[in-house]
């Protein structure tokens, strides 16, 4: 008995074009269209996943910087001071800490320059 594979294929144009809902005109409802634009997007996302792990690093040494020269030190300084005073904390903690807590961060600085 052959089999037809009819069904399969139905399942998975349906899969791209369920992912491709939303898309305008075309996109979204042409299947060799859809595939393309559905593509593209995972591909997008895949590499939108890895840049906003660069992005919030940025973001954190921006804000770790700002907290710094508030408190007379550049941020390559008070990095290198931390590490000398054996404080270890990674950017996404002490970026919170520039926001939320000033005086604890002011006493960080405080101590990173006395290292230096």
């Amino acid at each position: 008995m052959r089999i037809k594979r009819g069904v399969n294929a139905v399942k998975k144009r349906r899969k791209i074009l369920k992912l491709a809902k939303g898309y305008w005109g075309n996109k979204s409802k042409s299947y060799r269209i859809a595939r393309e634009a559905v593509m593209k997007s995972l591909n997008y996302a895949y590499i939108g996943r890895k840049r906003r792990k660069r992005d919030m690093r940025a973001l954190w040494i921006a804000r770790i910087n700002a907290g710094a020269r508030m408190n007379g030190l550049s941020y390559s300084k008070l990095m290198h001071g931390l590490k000398v005073a054996g404080i270890d904390l990674n950017r996404k903690v002490l970026s919170d800490i520039a926001i939320t807590d000033a005086a604890a961060f002011a006493e960080l600085c405080a101590k990173a320059k006395a290292a230096l």
